[in-house]
């Protein structure tokens, strides 16, 4: 697994218009700009797509676009649990597949509260998968409305039934990592770190890939980092973007994704910086700091 190609899977932004509809043109120009960019995969209805400033019918109509846009040429993922009883999560879970997902992924934070235990948690998970036929599912350790990590021993466990394929990994922790890769080795599985710090490090442990929101930025920087992290004929540049993205951190960051979509619009996309999310004033200062 170690020497496997890896890929970069975007965490997708939602382009509004100024009065706040979805802006599926852009849209369009987005995720053209990600295959563009050699993106294996997205990642549609996330955080950075503002998931929960969205409707069901609004991230139903979100994801089916990207599948059409998309026409197969990569596997699109997608949320699909936002609260509420585990049926109730199990009915969206299935609106969501029957959009073409290639698997729709679980937030670990609304399968238990944040003082529940993990046996509450791995109990609501086996209900939610009897509820879900067959379908593919992921895990994403999203920090809203709180952080729940999976332990390693329980992430093994669920990759075990042959329905978890993918995980979006923010322990932020390259032990975890390593130990997460460690114990589902051997199945249709791949982990995708989101914490750049530590991402050519996690790609030689066994990571399938990167997942992060510095490809709303520079994609094909990410990708590259992804081809060539292992590559002895280039251990310089990995180590001088490795450091760039460790600088930068706090950067891409501040206000985001409003100022990523700033960032996206000095690039030339038709995108405007309109957000659902408070994030934060966007002041001259975010600006001039970012350039």
């Amino acid at each position: 697994m170690k020497n496997s190609p890896k890929g970069f899977i975007p965490v997708m932004l939602t382009p509004f218009y100024g009065n706040g509809k979805i802006d599926f043109d852009a849209l369009t120009q987005l995720t053209e700009s990600y295959l563009n960019a050699g993106a294996s995969g997205l990642f549609a209805n996330c955080l950075s797509s503002e998931m929960f400033e969205l409707t069901d019918q609004e991230r139903i109509q979100v994801i089916s676009h990207v599948i059409k846009v998309v026409n197969g040429k990569v596997p699109v993922i997608a949320t699909g649990t936002f609260g509420g009883t585990i049926n109730k999560q199990a009915d969206f879970v299935k609106r969501v597949h029957d959009t073409g997902v290639e698997a729709v992924i679980l937030i670990s934070s609304l399968l238990a509260g944040e003082q529940e235990t993990d046996e509450v948690f791995d109990q609501r998970f086996f209900d939610l998968l009897d509820q879900t036929e067959k379908i593919p599912l992921g895990f994403y350790e999203c920090p809203v409305p709180y952080k729940r990590l999976l332990k390693p021993q329980q992430l093994q466990q669920f990759v075990a039934t042959g329905r978890v394929i993918y995980h979006k990994d923010t322990s932020l922790d390259l032990l975890q990592v390593k130990e997460k890769i460690a114990g589902t080795t051997g199945h249709k599985f791949g982990l995708y770190d989101a914490y750049m710090v530590h991402a050519v490090e996690s790609l030689k442990a066994g990571a399938a890939g990167l997942s992060c929101i510095q490809g709303n930025y520079f994609p094909e920087l990410i990708v590259w980092l992804c081809q060539h992290y292992d590559d002895v004929n280039l251990t310089n540049e990995v180590q001088k973007v490795q450091h760039f993205l460790i600088d930068n951190m706090d950067v891409m960051h501040n206000v985001y994704p409003l100022v990523s979509k700033y960032f996206l619009q000095k690039r030339g996309l038709n995108i405007l910086t309109f957000t659902r999310r408070d994030v934060g004033s966007f002041t001259p200062s975010v600006i001039q700091v970012g350039s």
